[in-house]
């Protein structure tokens, strides 16, 4: 009997392999993300410019900025419409903790657009926006 037992616990263990190998086979492979959901270096600039235009910016500010940390998510497609959200950390109007700007745009045919929805931007990937750094130091 001890001997069955032991057949049976093995042939159900291998059954069991078996069955998680082939599930972690077919299981979806996540890709990321593709080169045409990239922004163009072009488009990046002039999301950069536009940002820096807007007062949560520092583009009415006596005192001089800094940059640091910025990032830029999207284009998140919602409702037909291609948003991106910009943010960062800038140092100077405050002293001591950075003021951490945040931005969604629009971006309609050729054409970028302010948006006053925050809401839109939460829960998305973020990726460094260098862009933006550079832009903002250079002033």
């Amino acid at each position: 009997m001890p001997i069955r037992a032991a057949l049976a616990l093995i042939s159900f263990l291998a059954a069991i392999l078996s069955l998680a190998l082939s599930g972690a086979q077919a299981a979806p492979r996540m890709r990321g993300p593709a080169a045409e959901d990239a922004p163009s270096p072009a488009l990046l600039r002039r999301i950069a410019a536009l940002a820096l235009k807007q007062v949560e910016f520092g583009s009415v500010s006596l005192l001089p900025v800094r940059f640091e940390g910025s990032r830029i998510a999207g284009p998140i497609a919602e409702s037909g419409r291609v948003i991106y959200c910009v943010s960062g950390r800038m140092y100077g109007r405050t002293f001591g903790k950075p003021e951490r700007p945040k931005l969604a745009l629009r971006y309609d045919t050729d054409r970028l657009t302010v948006i006053d929805d925050d809401a839109i931007c939460t829960g998305h990937r973020t990726r460094p926006f260098p862009e933006l750094d550079t832009l903002g130091n250079a002033r």
